[in-house]
């Protein structure tokens, strides 16, 4: 799993980011949900960077929340100026990402995806990140993220 071809480019993407890509871990078993890679991590639930695919009008939408709390959708449809935004399917997702739902990474896609990140992630020192895998996870700052991902801070809930 370490050489997973998606775990290979998010590390390929973490060092051309200048951020250390020998971070990312790959744990024993799949952590689909924020909770899992919480207590898998033994960290707090809002330090996991959920990864969701969102489609905005056709157009890939990338939201970094914190796993403590929900997307509300109209909101970020009104705040983003999008007319209609909707889970993406398990298709739309690996044809923009190519990384799998339950593993899709802030980043290693085959090209950039437009990405918000969550302000509630702010609070933490850490927060973890999936890493192409389900099973794939890791650390990275909040300044990091929004700098790696090119990312906008956005509320998101």
């Amino acid at each position: 799993m370490e050489n997973h071809p998606n775990v290979v480019a998010v590390r390929d993407a973490l060092d051309a980011a200048g951020v250390d890509a020998a971070q990312v871990i790959v744990l024993d078993e799949a952590v689909h949900t924020a909770a899992a890679a919480a207590t898998a991590l033994g960290v707090e639930v809002g330090q996991i960077a959920n990864s969701l695919i969102f489609d905005a009008d056709g157009a890939p939408l990338l939201v970094l929340t914190s796993g403590a709390h929900r997307v509300d959708t109209a909101k970020l449809a009104a705040d983003q100026g999008i007319g209609r935004l909707r889970r993406a399917t398990p298709e739309f997702v690996r044809e923009h990402t190519g990384q799998p739902i339950g593993g899709v990474a802030p980043l290693g896609h085959p090209k950039p995806v437009r990405t918000l990140v969550d302000t509630a992630l702010e609070q933490y020192d850490v927060i973890w990140a999936a890493g192409g895998v389900p099973r794939a996870v890791f650390p990275i700052t909040y300044a990091e993220l929004v700098r790696v991902t090119a990312g906008t801070p956005a509320a998101v809930a």
